[in-house]
């Protein structure tokens, strides 16, 4: 009996991969809390937090990803974050005023935004399941948006195993 060479199939299909985790952004993500600046845990003063901010060394944020936030229950004003922000937008790739998940969906959305949607024109697209680095379930949603018009097909997971979410007649 002759052996078979093993022949791998999804090498060999059309089958096209938008794969996340190829286009997250290196760099470090950092928050910074706005509370080490409040007197008493609630209070913020703004010619103190001015003379802060102007004190800080923010050439540790360089290139840095970040979130601000605030871990007390005080009301912080909007001009605080603005303020925080001229400072860090010197030196930070990106800054954002929320969670570090609201900061791992913006950075994605921009990712998502420069893929070129017109390359998976006609062409089954899978959507990779799998990452080592946290893809916020909404980025798969944009992701989604991004080509559906465009893909044949578009499924989620691996290649072995996969669910079917969209077959298009135009795509």
């Amino acid at each position: 009996m002759s052996e078979q060479p093993i022949v791998n199939r999804v090498a060999q299909s059309a089958l096209v991969t938008l794969d996340l985790e190829e286009i997250y952004p290196k760099g470090p993500r950092t928050g910074v809390d706005i509370s080490q600046w409040l007197e008493e845990g609630l209070l913020l003063r703004e010619k103190n937090f001015r003379a802060a901010l102007a004190a800080e060394d923010w050439s540790r944020y360089t290139d840095n990803y970040v979130h601000l936030y605030c871990s007390t229950e005080a009301i912080i004003p909007a001009w605080a974050y603005l303020l925080l922000a001229t400072y860090l937008g010197a030196v930070a790739k990106k800054v954002v005023v929320g969670t570090s998940q609201l900061l791992e969906t913006v950075v994605f959305q921009e990712a998502i935004a420069q893929i070129p949607a017109e390359s998976f024109q006609g062409k089954p697209v899978i959507i990779k399941g799998c990452s080592k680095v946290p893809v916020p379930p909404t980025a798969y949603l944009m992701a989604l948006e991004k080509i559906r018009d465009q893909a044949r097909s578009i499924q989620y997971g691996e290649a072995c195993s996969s669910v079917p979410l969209l077959k298009n007649r135009r795509g």
